[in-house]
């Protein structure tokens, strides 16, 4: 029999949950695992509902709530936010937890304007409701139960981000939302915000700023493109003309799907691409797939087929499906317009009580509609997202660029390189495709662009940094605006931590990892960009299962294997880009990390002679593990073989991560360190002054 960690109840061997409490069998429930996180916390209360319960009957109270909260859970949820408890009439919700998304503040807050709408919906059907709430998005980091189940009472997340985002609940305008200042940094491209005086929370030492949302900018899933040059795309440029030439020019159908990680440049890329079809003569029309919300299995193609026919949102059913009907007429004719309106009315959503026989008769009216639209002119449809895309929708691209005959039409997918691990053989046997991947920029490119960036922000003093920008963005036109962005609005001396638009951008991609080879990363982390497989393998109980697992994480582009090792008979390895090691690292909670700390720093103490770098590396291995004591001792080693090696500056920076470590008490030692720390600095600050008096006499 297996007994329920949770409850106590013995089930069969057979089954995988609890039969009493619905818990899973064969792991530790009483041990949840933990992580830091970066979440958004939505908060809705109603207002004055309290005082106004106390003079209502219980079941007029809960006929009130029950839809109340069905509506605040249905919206918060179409937007992959979890509710993670009711209190009353409060509703506390996480968007970046358990599974980050890389967008989640953006969908808090997009969240928040649905509760509100739908609240205002739900009052004007029924006159005797009259709710009216206030709403708070917070975002910031929290530290979350990854096993906590919100749905039977247990809490998920813990930290200051909570706290606030109720603090500022509180002092939000009657149904109206209110951010602070990590939501609003994070989401102002997006949403559209009006400034309001910030906020003396309750057991807060200083005001807390904030913002008022009214609406979205963009619609969901749209990005706003950069207002900087492209940089490092000529190549790709000339490649994707090309190919359009010979669609226009030959009638020869194609499918390009242009792969990249996010941030990259895709989407911005197709919109300059689409300039020069648009300047060649070609019409260029765009949909989206969309990773929640209303996104319908064929949403994409839907939002073209409404632009070819003048369909907008707004329109009525009836008058939506009127102008299809007339567009489709006026292409192919009376004599098939009917069957072929009808079919796309369907997957449109204009006609929810229609049906077809099969899906090959709705492709095939599909087909016929474009080419009706290419014979027309030459045509370029581009599907945006569709990593995202549901299908169904995958199935009728490839259809049509292995169907369509003797037509100028150019498909063009933008798409992660999830939509590859999903659907292994995307474009396989077509008779006319081309993949192209969209590396990083070049180094000197992702200088330039930075250069270029840091000269258009207020504060020009810093385009010194460029080189600096680059290095940190490693390549990621969208990392390194970001962080150009961080660097023009920060403080002086403000050492701004890493923007949360990144760091949900990398923690999204982590998050879809399966669990062995997520767990691993996290591990290798602790060892820095560079780490060693004979590190790992004291950190895992499956030492053999790390080669399956470390291939994988290769195979993904996050690390590459070196060629040479420093380490003798040990695979070293390196993170492709330091800020996946630095998000990495930054999920593991403060226990975690002292452990594995700890057996980083006693691999390297019986893998390497602690000497010289090594000596340096094993002192804050065991600093960041907790062991100050044996830091001390191997970073004062290293810190004496660069003063004998005329190294002086690093020995100052060595001796000063010293006496940080010393107790205060701990004068006697302090004293001689610091003692140590002035003639190190003397004989740097004189090293440079021989430098200069050898320059001047040559």
């Amino acid at each position: 029999m297996l007994v329920c960690a949770t409850c106590g109840q013995e089930n069969p061997e057979v089954a995988r949950f609890c039969l009493a409490c619905g818990a899973a069998l064969g792991v530790d429930e009483a041990a949840p695992q933990e992580e830091r996180r970066f979440i958004s916390v939505l908060f809705v209360d109603l207002v004055g509902f309290t005082a106004r319960a106390e003079r209502l009957d219980p079941e007029d109270v809960r006929a009130i709530l029950t839809p109340y909260h069905e509506t605040v859970r249905r919206e918060i949820e179409s937007f992959g936010g979890v509710v993670e408890k009711f209190v009353g009439d409060a509703v506390m919700s996480v968007f970046g937890a358990p599974t980050a998304y890389g967008d989640d503040a953006e969908r808090a807050v997009r969240a928040a304007l649905a509760v509100r709408d739908s609240v205002r919906e739900l009052n004007n059907g029924d006159a005797r409701l009259d709710l009216q709430i206030r709403l708070a998005v917070n975002t910031g980091e929290a530290l979350v139960s990854l096993g906590a189940r919100p749905s039977m009472g247990e809490s998920m997340v813990a930290g200051d981000v909570v706290n606030t985002a109720s603090r500022l609940q509180a002092a939000a305008p009657v149904n109206g939302i209110i951010v602070g200042k990590e939501t609003y940094a994070s989401t102002r491209d997006a949403i559209k915000y009006e400034p309001t005086p910030a906020i003396e929370a309750k057991g807060k030492a200083a005001v807390v700023p904030a913002w008022i949302a009214s609406s979205a900018l963009v619609p969901a899933g749209e990005r706003t493109v950069s207002r900087a040059p492209l940089v490092g795309r000529g190549r790709e440029l000339g490649v994707l003309q090309g190919i359009w030439e010979r669609v226009a020019d030959e009638r020869t159908p194609t499918l390009v799907t242009i792969v990249g990680e996010p941030g990259v440049g895709k989407t911005r890329l197709g919109i300059e691409f689409g300039r020069v079809v648009g300047e060649l003569g070609g019409r260029c029309v765009r949909g989206r797939s969309l990773p929640y919300r209303d996104s319908s299995a064929y949403g994409a193609f839907a939002a073209q087929v409404k632009q070819f026919c003048g369909v907008f949102e707004s329109d009525p059913i009836e008058v939506g499906l009127q102008k299809l009907r007339d567009a489709v007429s006026t292409l192919l004719g009376p004599s098939e317009s009917a069957d072929v309106a009808g079919h796309l009315a369907i997957l449109l959503g204009l006609d929810r009580e229609g049906s077809v026989a099969d899906r090959e008769t709705l492709f095939f009216s599909v087909r016929r509609f474009i080419e009706a639209v290419a014979g027309d002119r030459p045509t370029m449809l581009v599907f945006e997202d569709v990593h995202w895309a549901d299908r169904s929708l995958l199935d009728l691209v490839e259809l049509l660029a292995a169907r369509l005959r003797d037509l100028p039409i150019l498909l063009l997918a933008l798409a992660r390189p999830e939509l590859l691990d999903a659907r292994p053989g995307w474009g396989g046997g077509l008779p006319a495709y081309t993949a192209l991947p969209l590396e990083q920029l070049k180094e000197s490119e992702a200088r330039e662009l930075a250069s270029q960036l840091l000269s258009t922000s207020e504060n020009g003093g810093r385009a010194e940094q460029a080189a600096l920008l680059a290095e940190t963005g490693e390549g990621n036109p969208l990392f390194i605006e970001q962080l150009a962005a961080t660097l023009s609005e920060a403080s002086p001396g403000d050492d701004s931590a890493l923007p949360t638009t990144i760091r949900g951008i990398v923690a999204a991609r982590l998050d879809a990892l399966p669990a062995a080879e997520r767990t691993v990363l996290l591990d290798a982390a602790v060892g820095g960009k560079v780490f060693w497989r004979g590190a790992l393998e004291r950190m895992t109980e499956d030492p053999e299962g790390l080669s399956e697992l470390l291939g994988a994480l290769e195979r993904r582009d996050l690390i590459r294997r070196q060629a040479v090792s420093s380490i003798e008979g040990d695979q070293q390895f390196i993170f492709k880009h330091v800020l996946i090691r630095d998000v990495a690292y930054d999920l593991l909670p403060r226990a975690r990390r002292r452990e594995r700390h700890a057996q980083v720093a006693q691999f390297i103490e019986e893998a390497t002679s602690v000497i010289g770098e090594a000596a340096a590396a094993l002192g804050r291995q065991w600093r960041d593990a907790g062991e100050h004591e044996r830091a001390i001792e191997h970073l004062m080693t290293a810190a004496e073989e660069a003063e004998r090696g005329w190294a002086k500056d690093r020995a100052v920076a060595l001796y000063r991560e010293v006496i940080e470590l010393l107790p205060e008490e701990d004068t006697e030692r302090r004293s001689v360190v610091k003692r140590r720390l002035a003639i190190a600095h003397a004989a740097a600050f004189h090293s440079l002054d021989v430098r200069l008096l050898q320059l001047d006499e040559d």
